[in-house]
């Protein structure tokens, strides 16, 4: 199984041999599958599909990875949708089909999603915030035709029709629909009604309210889907393991690691990591950089619940080059304290944006039996043993612990 990271793009794609991640700010796809490929969130702008661009076509590169099924479909086996911002889901209505798998044209030739990952929760609580752009109101609408068809016809749904909901929605909406709800805290195995044993994915993300008047603070925290991923490399389970959490903010990260750093801090390891919200300042700390500089101070909670590594991890932060100055997304002290993460060794942490203006390569990992490795080159016999991944868990990390976090 591969890992493939690439420019401005924010595509994860896994299936039995890889898992495509084309990730960066402003153009993306995340792709998950349990047997050929799948797709998460997505962005493809039009400057993405300009051959004249300096930037990949991204759906160009995604249509070359994928399989056509028996109608003569391009397909991706799932597609989740961490939360509905413009940066995460421009270009599904131009790459993907929406609607009946009947209604599909040969002309148009767009991917079909045969299973949706959504999350009603997180689409309410961003449309909230601002109006839903068009790509997310055509996800919104494919996703209730799915549930509605559900409810209808029950497990018998096919291909093209199927649906997941990530999280159990207020007020019982959910309530008749569990057979396809998967809960908090819950692990699937399965994508498109196949179970291979390629991964297993615990959902740690959207979290319920505290109380009445803490949905606002959930809202305002960029609430999104949050998945750790089990990977299976080289025919053997739990190779390596994926943690994504959209552009989930520093009280969502607090809460998880109040809820599970004494009896599940497991459930937060990682092999890679990609930083929320395209390594933002604010996932880290409520202190404001522009108000306080460098007396700014890293949230413990946050911090440990993003620290919890496993030997050799790498962060990948999807985002532009990061450079010292106001921007944020991304931030440069967030990067410095994802560093201090990685024991300091900053040849573990890479930006999609510089690694392919360096290379003009896609970022690659290889998930394999011993662990994974990094690619060095297009061919998998140029492979090199990348960072020292093994399969075996760290302890928990606490904020502050032996290893040294820098506050500067």
């Amino acid at each position: 199984m591969d890992l493939i990271f690439k420019r401005n793009k924010n595509v994860q794609v896994f299936g039995k041999r890889h898992l495509y991640v084309v990730e960066g700010r402003n153009r993306a796809t995340d792709c998950v599958s349990a047997d050929d490929a799948v797709a998460f969130h997505l962005v493809i702008r039009g400057d993405a599909d300009d051959e004249d661009h300096e930037m990949p076509n991204v759906a160009e590169d995604l249509r070359g990875r994928l399989k056509r099924d028996d109608a003569g479909r391009l397909y991706v086996d799932g597609f989740l949708s961490s939360h509905p911002h413009s940066d995460h889901i421009t270009g599904l209505r131009n790459h993907f089909h929406l609607g009946p798998p009947r209604e599909w044209k040969e002309k148009d030739d767009k991917i079909l999603i045969r299973e949706m990952w959504s999350s009603p929760v997180v689409f309410r609580r961003a449309d909230a915030e601002e109006p839903l752009g068009d790509d997310a109101k055509a996800w919104a609408k494919e996703a209730r035709r799915r549930v509605k068809l559900f409810r209808e016809k029950g497990s018998s749904t096919d291909e093209g029709d199927r649906i997941l909901i990530l999280g159990e929605d207020v007020d019982g909406k959910t309530d008749d629909i569990l057979d396809i709800v998967i809960k908090l805290n819950e692990t699937l195995d399965a994508c498109n009604c196949v179970a291979d044993g390629a991964f297993e994915a615990r959902l740690l993300a959207p979290l319920p309210p505290e109380d009445e008047n803490d949905e606002e603070t959930l809202r305002h925290n960029q609430s999104s889907v949050i998945l750790r991923f089990s990977l299976r490399g080289g025919g053997i389970s739990d190779r390596c393991r994926y943690l994504t959490g959209g552009d989930a903010e520093v009280e969502i990260w607090k809460r998880l690691w109040k809820s599970h750093g004494k009896t599940n801090s497991d459930w937060l390891t990682y092999d890679i990591l990609m930083p929320p919200h395209h390594c933002s300042w604010r996932s880290l700390s409520s202190d404001r950089w522009s108000d306080l500089g460098e007396k700014v101070k890293v949230d413990s909670n946050a911090r440990n619940a993003l620290s919890q590594t496993r030997k050799g991890a790498v962060i990948v932060a999807s985002c532009k080059p990061i450079k010292a100055d106001d921007d944020n997304p991304p931030h440069e002290r967030a990067k410095r304290e994802y560093v201090d993460i990685l024991d300091d060794d900053a040849d573990r942490f890479f930006c999609t944006d510089e690694y392919w203006a360096e290379k003009e390569l896609a970022l690659t990992f290889e998930v394999k039996s011993s662990g994974i490795v990094r690619k060095i080159g297009s061919a998998a016999a140029l492979a090199a043993p990348a960072l020292g991944i093994s399969s075996t868990a760290s302890h928990a990390r606490p904020h502050g612990s032996e290893q040294g976090r820098r506050d500067k």
